[in-house]
C-alpha cells in the first residue's frame, strides 16, 4: 500500500530549461512544491533567434547535476528520503531529453528508487494541481474538464473525465479533441515577434507592447473558423504579419504603428484559441476549463477568459497554474510522477535501464 505522503524528485530537460524539484503529494490536496531549481538557456539561444538543439543538450550536461543538488538542498531532503524519481522522457529534443533521463536512471538505479517516465504534456496538465493555482480543492473539481495546453510546441485540447489519480495510461491519446495543424500558438507569437525585430523569446514582448495598442487596427486572419473542427492553424497569420510589416517598413511607419500591430497579432491568436475552446466546452459538455503551458501566462488570454467564462456554462472560474509553473519546469513533472506513483506505474531495478527518449511520440 502506498504511503499517505509521497516525496518526488522531478527532472525536466526536454528543451531549453534544465529544472529539478522536490514536491510533496498527499491525496486530495494541492501538490506542494518544496523546491524548484531551474536554469534557463534563453541567453544562450537568443543570438540565434531560437533554440539550437546541440547547444541545449550540451548545456544540460553542464547544469543537470547542479540543479538536482540545489533542489534537494533547498527542500532540506536527502536522496534517501525521496520516495520516487520522475523524469520527462517525451516529447522534446532527443539530446536534451537523454541528459535528464540518464541522470534520473543513474540515481534511481544506484539508490534503488522507483522511476517514472513522464509525458511532457501530462506534466503541463498536472501543473494546475500544484499549490499556487486557483484550484483550491482538487478533489472537488467539476468534471469533465477541458484542458487547453498552449505552449511554444503544442496547441492541444483535451477532455479529462477523471481526477489525476485515476488518469489512464493512455490519457492523452484517449482525450485529445483538437490540435494545431501547423504552428503552435506560442510558436506563432515567437515567429511574428521575430518578424517585428523583437528578441527571442518574442511572445512576452508582443504582450508588453500590445498594452498600448489598438487590436482593431489591423485585420489579421483567424483560420479554421468552421464549427465542424476543433483544430487550429496559425500559418496564415504569420504570412499576413510579414506582409503588413513589409508595408509599414516601406512607409517608414513600423515603429510608430508597432503597438497597434502587436495588439492585433495578440488578439488574432487569442481569438483563434477562444473560438475553439468555447466550441469544445459546448460540444463535450465540459464544466470546467484549465489553460496551461507558456501561453497561459499571456495577459490578454487571462483577461478575456476571466471576463467571459460564466457565459459558457462553466461551473468554475478558468484554472491557471501559478505563473512560474506555466513555462517548462520540473514541478509539473514531479506532480505528474506523484499521480502515476499512486497508481503503481513505475519501473525499477534493471528494468529502468532500458528507458529511452521518445522525441516525437504519436500523442
Amino acid at each position: 500500500m502506498m504511503a499517505k505522503e509521497t516525496l518526488v524528485l522531478g527532472i525536466e530537460s526536454s528543451c531549453d530549461e534544465c529544472s529539478a524539484t522536490v514536491v510533496r503529494h498527499q491525496s486530495g490536496v494541492p501538490v506542494e512544491v518544496l523546491s524548484l531549481a531551474t536554469y534557463s538557456q534563453i541567453g544562450l539561444h537568443r543570438p540565434y533567434g531560437g533554440v539550437v538543439p546541440e547547444i541545449a543538450s550540451r548545456n544540460h550536461l553542464e547544469t543537470v547535476n547542479h540543479m538536482i543538488d540545489q533542489a534537494l538542498t533547498e527542500a532540506g531532503v536527502s536522496t534517501a528520503e525521496v520516495d520516487v524519481i520522475a523524469v520527462t522522457n517525451r516529447p522534446g529534443l532527443a539530446g536534451a531529453l537523454l541528459v535528464g533521463i540518464s541522470a534520473a536512471k543513474a540515481m534511481a538505479y544506484a539508490l534503488n528508487k522507483p522511476l517514472i517516465p513522464v509525458h511532457h504534456l501530462e506534466g503541463h496538465a498536472s501543473s494546475i494541481f500544484l499549490k499556487g493555482s486557483n484550484l483550491l480543492q482538487p478533489d472537488q473539481l467539476p468534471l469533465p474538464l477541458l484542458v487547453a495546453i498552449v505552449s511554444g510546441g503544442h496547441t492541444n485540447l483535451y477532455t479529462f473525465k477523471t481526477l489525476p489519480e485515476l488518469w489512464p495510461p493512455d490519457l492523452l491519446k484517449r482525450s485529445l479533441v483538437g490540435r494545431s495543424r501547423d504552428d503552435a500558438a506560442g510558436e506563432a507569437f515567437d515567429k511574428t515577434a521575430k518578424t517585428l525585430g523583437f528578441p527571442y523569446p518574442g511572445g512576452v514582448w508582443i504582450d508588453k507592447t500590445a498594452k498600448s495598442g489598438n487590436p482593431e487596427v489591423f485585420k489579421l486572419p483567424r483560420a479554421l473558423p468552421q464549427k465542424a473542427t476543433l483544430d487550429f492553424s496559425f500559418s496564415g497569420l504569420k504570412t499576413a504579419v510579414v506582409l503588413e510589416t513589409q508595408k509599414l517598413k516601406a512607409a517608414g511607419t513600423l515603429e510608430e504603428r508597432l503597438p497597434d500591430l502587436c495588439a492585433s497579432i495578440q488578439e488574432a491568436i487569442v481569438d483563434a484559441l477562444l473560438t475553439k475552446i468555447y466550441l469544445a466546452i459546448r460540444m463535450h459538455g465540459c464544466r470546467a476549463l484549465a489553460v496551461v503551458g507558456g501561453v497561459a501566462a499571456n495577459s490578454r488570454l487571462r483577461e478575456r477568459l476571466q471576463a467571459e467564462w460564466a457565459a459558457y456554462g462553466l461551473k468554475h472560474e478558468p484554472i491557471f497554474p501559478k505563473l512560474e509553473y506555466c513555462s517548462d519546469n520540473a514541478a509539473m513533472v514531479g506532480a505528474a510522477g506523484a499521480f502515476r506513483y499512486r497508481q503503481g506505474q513505475f519501473i525499477r531495478g534493471t528494468d529502468l535501464l532500458t528507458l529511452n527518449a521518445i522525441p516525437n511520440p504519436e500523442v
